[in-house]
């Protein structure tokens, strides 16, 4: 079985030297690149499961280096940040980060952090159980990954594909804004509503032929939302 691995990004040698051993004795795999340039180079030739970004560093910092991944990959990714503002937060998140610590971290925080992306990104039975889905004009392949909209396919991010995984298994069915946040974010996202609201727009705007007046997404006031029920 390919061992689990985890590209670091960080100019900082100190916290590379730090990570490293304490990534390994929790049994994974470890890359390491100190900046941007690096860091893209390594997830097109080495792949990795997971990544943590730092956000400041030379050449081409943090948020440049995620936006150009999200470009050619989904690969589950945690931000770093000495900076601590909520805007970096938001920023990051919007550009497709799946997670956020600031620095300075605790090492087992972070270890806890990577056990639950995987966790969350691992497919559970559940979502085995359901391999294809018809609606209209969007078609999901679930053992493929692949989403395509009258025949044209569509790239999702991670949080865009779960998303769609979690409303796709529930379809017909009122889905609430906790659920989720707790099945997609985790637990401790469960209150931030406006976090999901704005992931879902996003998805919106790749699967609905009108974001605006959308057909496939319903949304049910200060309660969640309803994706129609799959062709017949």
């Amino acid at each position: 079985m390919k061992p689990f691995t985890i590209l670091v990004v960080d100019d900082d040698q100190q916290i590379l030297d730090f990570l490293r051993p304490k990534l390994k004795s929790a049994g994974y795999n470890v890359l390491t690149a100190t900046n941007g340039i690096e860091a893209l180079e390594q997830v097109k030739a080495q792949e990795p499961d997971l990544l943590v970004l730092d956000m400041m560093m030379p050449e081409k910092d943090g948020l440049e280096t995620l936006k150009e991944i999200r470009d050619f990959s989904a690969v589950p990714l945690i931000v770093l940040s000495a900076r601590g503002a909520d805007t970096d937060k938001i920023k990051g998140l919007e550009f497709g980060a799946d997670d956020y610590l600031s620095k300075p971290f605790n090492p087992d925080e972070l270890l806890a952090r990577i056990k639950a992306l995987k966790r969350r990104f691992e497919p559970t039975e559940a979502r085995k159980v359901l391999r294809t889905l018809a609606i209209e004009e969007l078609t999901v392949d679930f053992e493929k990954r692949m989403v395509t909209i009258g025949g044209e396919e569509k790239y999702l991010t991670n949080i865009e594909w779960l998303l769609l995984t979690e409303l796709a298994r529930n379809a017909g069915r009122v889905v609430t804004y906790n659920y989720l946040l707790t099945r997609v974010w985790g637990i401790e996202y469960r209150d931030d509503v406006q976090l999901v609201r704005s992931w879902v727009s996003r998805l919106r705007r790749k699967i609905e032929k009108t974001p605006n007046n959308p057909r496939l997404i319903r949304n049910l006031p200060k309660a969640g939302y309803i994706m129609n029920q799959p062709s017949a």
